[in-house]
């Protein structure tokens, strides 16, 4: 499986970062702790076996974070909501659309972008990880880059 991920600026990579060093420090589970070299703040639009030339002229993109979900299923995620806007919903849309049997769960109209911020979050820790960030306030950015991940090879190729 190869994804397709937008990359945030410097200044929102920091404020993401920050958050993963606050739930660590709370002892709380947070990607601050995942080590692969290629784990950095990511919004992904898509997945699918492969990934074909694509154009990302549109970048940069504002961007949004804002609000807390969890994701149930195995990993338990915690993650940062992505306020889409029409630009975004279109680029999403249109690389979902050119990749063959891409995954369903990134479907246009399925698809919840977001920015993780922890895995294994359990539900026993959800309200102790929502008050923990109840202050955590909207930050604006940009998505200023795309790139692939590879989950067998664990590498990523700039797009």
């Amino acid at each position: 499986m190869r994804t397709v991920e937008l990359l945030l600026d410097d200044e929102l990579e920091g404020a993401v970062r920050a958050v993963w060093s606050r739930l660590i420090q709370a002892g709380l589970p947070s990607l601050a702790t995942h080590p692969h070299p290629t784990n950095r703040p990511h919004v992904t639009l898509a997945g699918a076996a492969a990934v074909p030339e694509l154009d990302f002229s549109v970048l940069p993109l504002p961007v949004t974070l804002d609000g807390l979900i969890f994701f149930d299923g195995r990993l338990g995620m915690l993650v940062w909501r992505v306020v889409p806007d029409a630009a975004l919903l279109a680029l999403q849309s249109a690389v979902w659309r050119v990749l063959d049997d891409p995954n369903p769960l990134h479907a246009p109209d399925v698809w919840v972008p977001h920015v993780s911020l922890a895995r294994r979050v359990r539900p026993a820790d959800r309200a102790r990880v929502t008050d923990f960030l109840s202050g955590l306030r909207a930050r604006r950015g940009w998505l200023v880059a795309a790139r692939s991940y590879d989950t067998e090879s664990r590498t990523v190729t700039r797009l």
